[in-house]
């Protein structure tokens, strides 16, 4: 492709995106395809010579589109959302052009230190005080795994990167039962083993850890010869919302010397709204927060933001500095890539930069109201109808409902078929869970374009399909 051609395919493409967008509500949420139709769509094997763009793009349009789910559809009410504002994708096409490697100060000055410029902008935004540096992640999966690193060395005296943790005391790790699988998951790559993540009862309408319950395995442990390291606290879990009690989990994690991660993928961003901080009251002595502006912010996909308040420990466990990877001839420069896990790095602060100052934090702010405004009101009409019950109460803008099954059906089942039927429609699309282990069904409301008239009509599409199951 010479120079014209990519002028010209980049003006396509960009007009695609534009008539996308433009077109994104008539089309259904989530792709009417069988399993398997896409790839037998695709030739079984790679061309031996080059095709013409034209093609390709033809069939872009006609194979890929067709199976795929529109994350940017602003009745998308499943998960959590997705976001990417324009403004976003506009900032992602200049840092595609680009094509940096944003690992080190010298690889990409600009990157490192508007990076470092974004993370106390929205250090600001959230109401956290001076003291919290912080770092552009993936996503929350590698925030945690990097929280769960640092909690394991600060434990092991700074040993198990380099002796390992053969003939270690046994790492115990906290968590209530509605975090994220993510977590999990870092607890396995970390080596801590599963069997020592240990799950706190919950309690209460927003399922915060039981402290007595918390303390008391706490002591427990210490007294069986094991190890406490950390307790990773939930604002805003995946499931139904579940949200700690963020100060008292953090005494209970200094008076035992422990580390505290707080996860606060999803409801992180609402925390731009001073009268939603009382979620996370307490969260100034936390040692570490991740919260994805890529979910309800409006930055596209990736971008989490890890907050740190000791950088020296979080650096101390991940940094490697082989020769040809040293900065010579500068002193006190940050190489974001000694806060990762990974080395290699986008350049992610762009867009939230582009994002900041094309709305401006107010206009974030009554994006986030709305939803959560809307959603309550949702849950307020159908807690309405008699053949309906609010499973769980809105925790910002996601709640959990059911709908009473026909005498003599499961109920686990109705729902499931209910679920089912809303999204094979197309018209909106959910996600169910499971509370005290029956089947619900979320609803969250946090696509970027989404208004009133769209949850609003929601409320037809739950209510006429349940019906027309019963």
């Amino acid at each position: 492709m010479d120079s014209n051609e990519f002028r010209d395919w980049s003006r396509r493409a960009a007009d695609w995106g534009a008539d996308y967008r433009d077109t994104v509500r008539d089309r259904p949420v989530r792709p009417r395809v069988t399993p398997g139709s896409i790839q037998h769509s695709v030739e079984a094997s790679p061309p031996e010579q080059a095709e013409p763009m034209e093609a390709i793009f033809a069939d872009f349009e006609a194979k890929i589109m067709p199976g795929m789910t529109h994350w940017q559809h602003p009745r998308f009410f499943a998960y959590f959302p997705a976001n990417a504002a324009r403004v976003s994708v506009i900032a992602e096409y200049l840092v595609t052009a680009v094509a940096a490697q944003c690992m080190l100060w010298q690889t990409s000055p600009a990157a490192t230190e508007l990076e470092t410029k974004m993370i106390d902008w929205l250090r600001q935004a959230l109401g956290l005080p001076e003291g919290f540096s912080g770092v552009i992640q993936d996503s929350a999966s590698s925030a945690t795994l990097a929280a769960v690193l640092t909690m394991r060395e600060r434990a092991l005296g700074w040993e198990g990167n380099s002796k390992g943790l053969s003939g270690q005391k046994r790492l115990r790790v906290y968590c209530s039962n509605q975090v994220h699988t993510s977590i999990d998951r870092a607890i396995w790559v970390a080596g801590i083993g599963d069997e020592n993540l240990v799950r706190i009862p919950t309690a209460g309408a927003l399922r915060s850890m039981d402290m007595a319950a918390l303390e008391a395995a706490i002591r427990a442990d210490k007294e069986a010869g094991m190890q406490p390291a950390g307790i990773i606290a939930c604002v805003g879990g995946t499931s139904t919302g579940g949200t700690d009690d963020i100060a008292a989990v953090a005494d209970i994690a200094r008076r035992h010397g422990l580390y505290l991660h707080v996860d606060a993928a999803w409801a992180g961003s609402a925390m731009i709204c001073p009268e939603y901080r009382h979620f996370w009251a307490g969260i100034e002595k936390a040692d570490s927060i991740v919260f994805n502006p890529h979910k309800w912010l409006g930055a596209s996909f990736d971008c989490s933001i890890q907050f740190v308040r000791d950088p020296e420990s979080h650096v101390r466990t991940l940094a490697i500095k082989p020769e040809y990877l040293k900065t010579h001839g500068h002193d006190g420069i940050i190489n974001y890539s000694e806060w990762t896990v990974t080395l290699g790095r986008r350049f992610r602060a762009l867009k939230l930069w582009f994002l900041m100052r094309a709305h401006g934090l107010e206009g974030l702010r009554t994006m986030i109201r709305n939803h959560v405004a809307w959603s309550v009101a949702l849950a307020e009409r159908l807690r309405n109808e008699p053949d309906f019950e609010i499973v769980t109460e809105p925790m910002l803008s996601l709640f959990s409902f059911r709908h009473r099954a026909p005498q003599g059906v499961d109920a686990d089942e109705h729902n499931l078929r209910l679920v089912n039927a809303i999204n094979d429609d197309g018209f909106i699309y959910l996600t169910q869970t499971r509370v005290e282990d029956r089947v619900a069904i979320r609803f969250q409301v946090g696509q970027f374009d989404a208004t009133r008239e769209d949850v609003e009509a929601a409320f037809d599409a739950i209510v006429q399909t349940a019906r027309r199951l019963a």
